[in-house]
């Protein structure tokens, strides 16, 4: 596959840098050095200053959206209609009403677009939803999850820290990971709760987020998503009728990745364990990239696409209308 990228950042470097077989022919930022230094780094790419010249480049067969939130919607929209599949960094937008114009025209167009929903694409969350889908635990009783860093000097003055930009805070950059790896073991969540706050950093978003969900059949998913997580840290507990799937860690600064399979006995007590460690090596953008390169070679949604990313902006909306 021929590919765009436009956003040149740390995600859109990190999409570049997982391409595996395919080949970048275009990129472009609004800082013109970004794309640039991508540019260089990948034989036969051309750095552009304006997105449109990456959408209209009649050789790219799917754009690589990598931008501020407040981009996310405007440039998959222009990229469906220029005819391309896209792949959008999540949430995908700043809200399920800005999204819905997007959603149509994929399905008007007949256009693939999957959302950067990279943790389903872990090791760990990947091989426990293999485990719990085989019946591994048994029926879904409960989900806890936490997921949090502490920013960095300056965190403030980010594009992260905006309204305008980001749409909210920490609900929409760590949770809505959160709430998607809940989704995706749990099913669609019919109750919402909870709340957020900004306890530590001077901005107008939210620097924490607690959620409380509930599905129709009674599951639950207690969330947690932080910017003042002062070591870093991720943490999803599935429990079942007759066992639990805890993964902790995604390598790097969260520590290593593990999965723990714990496996109730007839006569309860301390149960059986079976852990799995992964490689430091973080292979989910070039998993996701395949995924979606299947997708429009099938014709179908990809795992992790915008009905999942509709659902997940519904979820925080709610949080948002409790903050007024």
């Amino acid at each position: 596959m021929r590919l765009g990228i436009i956003g040149c950042g740390l995600v859109g470097r990190k999409r570049a840098n997982a391409l595996g077989p395919h080949e970048l022919v275009v990129c472009a930022d609004q800082q013109p050095e970004l794309a640039q230094r991508l540019a260089a780094e990948h034989r036969g790419c051309v750095a552009e200053a304006a997105p449109e010249v990456v959408l209209g480049r009649p050789d790219v067969d799917a754009i690589l959206v990598c931008t501020s939130h407040d981009c996310l919607a405007p440039l998959t929209l222009a990229a469906i209609e220029a005819g391309k599949h896209v792949l959008v960094e999540k949430p995908a937008a700043r809200t399920a009403e800005e999204l819905e114009p997007v959603r149509a025209a994929a399905r008007q167009h007949a256009r693939v677009v999957k959302v950067g929903f990279n943790h389903r694409f872990h090791p760990g969350p990947r091989q426990a939803h293999e485990l719990f889908a085989g019946g591994a635990i048994g029926d879904l009783l409960y989900i806890r999850a936490r997921y949090g860093h502490g920013g960095r000097l300056g965190y403030e003055t980010e594009w992260r820290a905006s309204k305008e930009r980001a749409g909210g805070g920490e609900l929409l950059d760590q949770g809505s990971h959160l709430i998607d790896l809940a989704r995706w073991f749990a099913g669609d969540f019919s109750e919402v709760t909870g709340h957020v706050a900004t306890y530590f950093w001077p901005m107008p978003v939210e620097d924490n987020a607690f959620l409380s969900l509930r599905t129709a059949a009674g599951a639950t998913a207690w969330l947690h998503a932080s910017w003042t997580e002062w070591k870093n840290l991720f943490s999803f507990e599935v429990f079942g009728r007759t066992g639990k799937l805890q993964v902790e860690g995604l390598g790097g600064s969260y520590g290593p990745e593990r999965l723990t399979w714990y496996r109730m006995l007839p006569e309860m007590g301390p149960p059986d364990i079976t852990v799995y460690e992964y490689p430091p090596e973080d292979h989910s953008w070039g998993l996701e990239l395949e995924e979606f390169v299947r997708a429009v070679d099938q014709g179908r949604q990809p795992c992790g696409n915008l009905d999942d990313a509709a659902a997940v902006l519904a979820v925080a909306a709610k949080l948002y209308e409790g903050r007024g």
